[in-house]
């Protein structure tokens, strides 16, 4: 067996396990004791409750504390911070290879004191579980036995916690407890890894064991491991083992990009990000009559078997007609060509699916580990994805309805929300980990240099609000996101949200307000509002609002009371918000990235109070960046070099302009993500995109706009 690296944190979790114990009847102390450290270390302590500070608290979330979505950095500090608290003498580990951890937005074991449904003896019944699991693990007798059971069941049920509950009692002695997180439990379902008889006592479950069921599933395993058959013998190795093997497939999944595509593709193209994870609504057949087969399989189908490979037509409008031929001339089929589209074209590696049974039930969820693949000899099902479903049960489907077979809910943020709330459990399932993104990538696909980049990133700290200016194509927004990206260090989409306003945008829009209903009116949140909510939980972690055209909005009038919160130095501070009996703030780790045309006479200009709101970072075109003359050398083009040398001229020519100025330079975006260059294609831009633009720029002046438009037509023949 390997050398696995547990022993360090096993030590230590065990040890501090023990120590927290004896504060049950002082809790606190406690607390006071876990907000020093948070002060000490110069760290914002995270929301635990509605109120402002905790007023009580349980053991399993102070380990949640440390074993959630933060730096190994911080989780060292804070680890630092409780072994003084609580003389704890084990070495603090500096590796967590296999321990599991929350998802930031639900790293409590209890309902905050302002939920209805808190019960008043919840705190008790989680401390009572915790002694007596201890009690349990260091002096096994059928008494305690029965006794945790006791325990187990009088929680297991809180909001959230489900399958967390068994991640807890891993970190307070991994030798005893098995964690049965949606990792593990992703690689206990292979039968290479673990016997039948434990598969089958796990998949037994659908939702949460009871205490008798928990307990057997760890008897079952542990008398599997010591028959020597693995290269494990204990849960934290079992844990690391099955951590390796996600790591490996989140490696194997990651969506490569060629290198010779890793150009800017334009503003038009911003939001094409060929590495975004997508979630899907999917019905496993009528009233999911085919869910426990496909289950079962591990697959996702489709029917119209009929249409033969569905890779093979070139459009939605190709497979409507063929529905038509095959099927009835008289409907249009338009819903389902574009469904059956989307499954074999637009449904890849690392989505979510979450499947539904008619209306009102959501019946489970998976991981997509496989591009479109047609078997013929499958008959019925030909049409499949490969999907890891981490989960099976029956959930109410949070409102909103979808009816479709086949549903992108990727753009409905607030109905995403909730479906993925059903699923807090699973913010580490292995191919949800994102891929990373740092400065260096920044840099390969942005066209500016290292300097420009540092200057971006130390303004967007300092000033948290930046607003992106530039003439059209000069990858404003394809930059916000990669700066968002690379500040995060990954590409994940649940820290960023993308807007755009325009001059019909309202602050009922952007913060919340009434909107008609068919009972009347109802108030309605935001997306900001949600934003900003999202963030003040998991406040570990940098939140990026991106609005696109903001300069096309009233924005007194969008951001309302809000003017005055969104200043750095004013992050924290509440104020009563217009449309309900609720104080608000911005958190602090919110960042707003705004993008400004400046090359459009039809927009005013911003007033000055909400420009001392934001630092202004110039967009300039990026000709001369290293990486794009690269990208010319690789499409190694005369007329494209020298279309680009005119554009240059043209530049500088518009530069000198008194009547337009840099801000109406042309951009580099117009001219990327060719991957061969045609004389079709150099045409089109000239012909259909810098020629209208200049006519644009110089109405008044035609012998100039003739003049720049011989030259570029002359700089491709």
């Amino acid at each position: 067996m390997e050398n696995i690296e547990y022993s360090a944190w096993v030590t230590f979790y065990t040890e501090l396990a023990t120590k927290l114990q004896p504060y049950r009847m002082d809790r606190g102390t406690l607390i006071a004791k876990i907000y020093q450290i948070y002060e000490s270390n110069n760290m914002k302590a995270p929301i635990l409750d509605s109120e402002e500070k905790v007023a009580d608290i349980d053991p399993f979330t102070v380990f949640g504390l440390f074993n959630k979505g933060i730096t190994d950095a911080r989780r060292i500090a804070f680890l630092r911070g409780l072994a003084d608290a609580f003389a704890v003498t084990a070495v603090v580990p500096e590796r967590f290879d296999g321990v599991p951890v929350l998802n930031n937005l639900n790293a409590t074991f209890y309902r905050f004191t302002n939920d209805p449904e808190r019960g008043d003896r919840d705190m008790e019944h989680l401390w009572a579980l915790f002694g007596a699991a201890l009690q349990y693990a260091d002096s096994p007798s059928p008494e305690y036995r029965n006794a945790f059971v006791s325990a187990f069941d009088e929680v297991k049920d809180l909001k959230g916690n489900r399958w967390k509950l068994t991640m807890a009692l891993y970190w307070i002695r991994p030798f005893t407890y098995i964690n049965l997180d949606s990792r593990n439990r992703w690689y206990l379902k292979n039968p290479k890894n673990i016997t039948e008889e434990c598969i089958e006592k796990i998949n037994h479950i659908n939702s949460m064991p009871t205490g008798t069921e928990y307990l057997a599933i760890c008897d079952a395993v542990t008398a599997a491991l010591q028959s020597g058959r693995y290269p494990y013998t204990n849960f934290p190795g079992l844990s690391y083992y099955a951590w390796k093997a996600s790591e490996e497939v989140n490696q194997s999944q990651k969506r490569i990009v060629p290198e010779q595509e890793q150009v800017q593709t334009g503003e038009a193209l911003a939001d094409d990000d060929v590495e975004s994870v997508r979630y899907w609504l999917y019905a496993p057949g009528e009233n999911a009559s085919q869910w426990e087969a496909f289950y079962k399989e591990g697959i996702m189908a489709i029917g119209w078997e009929e249409l033969g490979d569905l890779s093979e037509y070139v459009s939605k409008d190709a497979m409507k007609k063929r529905m038509q031929e095959l099927y009835h001339t008289t409907l249009s089929y338009t819903m389902s060509a574009h469904a059956t589209w989307q499954f074999a074209n637009e449904i890849k590696p690392g989505d979510i699916v979450y499947a539904k049974k008619g209306v009102s039930w959501i019946v489970g969820r998976g991981v997509v580990t496989s591009d479109y693949e047609y078997d013929p000899n499958r008959s019925k099902y030909c049409h499949i994805h490969k999907v890891t479903w981490t989960n099976k049960g029956s959930w109410p489907h949070p409102g909103d309805a979808v009816t479709k077979t086949l549903t992108d809910i990727t753009p409905y943020t607030d109905y995403l929300v909730k479906i993925k709330a059903l699923f807090p459990e699973d913010s580490h399932c292995p191919a949800e980990n994102y891929p990373t993104y740092t400065k260096t990538d920044f840099l390969r696909d942005v066209y500016m240099d290292e300097k420009a980049y540092d200057t971006l990133v130390n303004l967007l700290y300092r000033k948290k609000n930046i607003i992106l200016q530039g003439a059209p194509g000069v990858g404003k927004t394809y930059t916000a996101k990669r700066l968002a990206y690379s500040i995060m260090g990954e590409k994940n989409q649940d820290r960023v949200m993308m807007i755009q306003f325009h001059q019909s945008y309202s602050y009922e829009d952007f913060i919340m307000g009434f909107r008609p209903t068919e009972k009347g009116f109802e108030l309605k949140q935001g997306p900001f509002y949600h934003f900003c909510k999202q963030a003040e939980i998991d406040s570990d972690n940098a939140y990026f609002f991106i609005i696109d055209e903001i300069n096309r909005g009233n924005l007194s009038k969008i951001f309302g009371e809000l003017f005055m919160l969104i200043e750095n130095d004013k992050r924290g501070i509440e104020l009563q918000l217009l449309y309900s009996d609720e104080r608000f703030s911005i958190p602090e780790n919110v960042y707003l990235i705004g993008m400004m045309n400046t090359a459009d006479r039809s927009l005013a200009m911003l007033d000055y109070a909400l420009r001392r709101r934001f630092a202004f970072f110039d967009m300039k075109p990026g000709f001369a960046n290293d990486s794009f003359r690269n990208y010319r050398v690789k499409l190694a083009s005369a007329k494209f070099d020298r279309l680009i040398n005119c554009v240059e001229a043209l530049n500088t020519d518009i530069a000198a302009d008194e009547a337009l100025g840099e801000g109406f330079c042309i951009g580099h975006s117009y001219f990327c993500g060719i991957k061969t260059v045609t004389d079709g294609a150099l045409s089109s831009i000239v012909e259909y995109e810098m020629i209208p633009l200049i006519k644009e720029y110089w109405f008044d002046d035609p012998l100039k706009v003739n003049n720049w438009s011989q030259s570029l037509r002359s700089a491709i023949l």
